[in-house]
This record gives structure tokens, C-alpha cells and sequence, in this order.
């Protein structure tokens, strides 16, 4: 069963994103800052990150460029998941090493649980 670590400070979206995950037989470990979200990566090893960038403390960018300075950690896919949908945000997060980047108003959570098989289809 594949693992999933979703990072969101949103609680609504969080446990929104949990729950349809859940429902579709992933385990999933969330956090709710990008400190936190960084150390359970590290402890738990996710087969995927669902990465929000606007953070309380460490901010998603950085957690991306931690996440791919860490050679335990540096595989695993990222799908950046953010409310920043400017053409520059996109950018500077695929250059860092998210395998998408998903704009949370233009996005179902079914879209994003579809996003998400991709990804885990991709990589394995």
C-alpha cells in the first residue's frame, strides 16, 4: 500500500485530501508545517509528497530543496499542491524537482487523487 505524505496547514483540505486517498487504499501521514512534514519524510520514507507552498515557518520551496539535498529522501516524487499559480511559482518548483504542480482552485480532490496515481505509476 502505497504511503503518501501530504504537507498543508489547511486542516478542511488536509483531512479532505486524507479521507479520498484513504478511500482509495493509500496510508497517508500529513503534517501541518514544512519543519515537521521534512522530519516525518526523513523517519517514514513516503512513496509520494503532496507539497503545499505557503507554510507556517519553513516554507514548501525549501522543503523541496531539502527534500532533494537528502540523498535517503531525494526520490521521492513531490506534486506541488498551492493556491501561488503565477507562471514563476511553477517554474521555480519544477526546476527544484516536483514532478507536477497542481493550482488548488483549478483542481478536484479526485483530479489530485488521479494526479497522484500518475505520479506513484511513473516512478515505480
Amino acid at each position: 500500500m502505497p504511503k503518501i505524505l501530504i504537507i498543508e496547514d489547511d486542516k478542511f483540505l488536509r483531512e479532505l485530501i486524507t479521507r479520498k486517498l484513504s478511500s482509495e487504499n493509500f496510508e497517508i501521514i500529513g503534517a501541518i508545517d514544512g519543519e515537521s512534514g521534512l522530519k516525518m519524510l526523513q523517519e517514514q520514507k513516503a512513496d509520494l509528497v503532496l507539497l503545499d507552498l505557503i507554510l507556517p515557518g519553513m516554507g514548501g520551496f525549501e522543503v523541496l530543496a531539502k527534500i532533494r539535498q537528502d540523498p535517503q529522501i531525494a526520490n521521492v516524487p513531490v506534486i506541488i499542491l498551492s493556491n501561488l499559480g503565477q507562471r514563476e511559482d511553477v517554474e521555480k518548483g519544477l526546476k527544484l524537482g516536483a514532478v507536477d504542480y497542481l493550482v488548488k482552485a483549478h483542481f478536484t480532490p479526485n483530479e489530485i487523487i488521479e494526479k497522484v496515481k500518475q505520479s506513484l505509476v511513473k516512478t515505480s
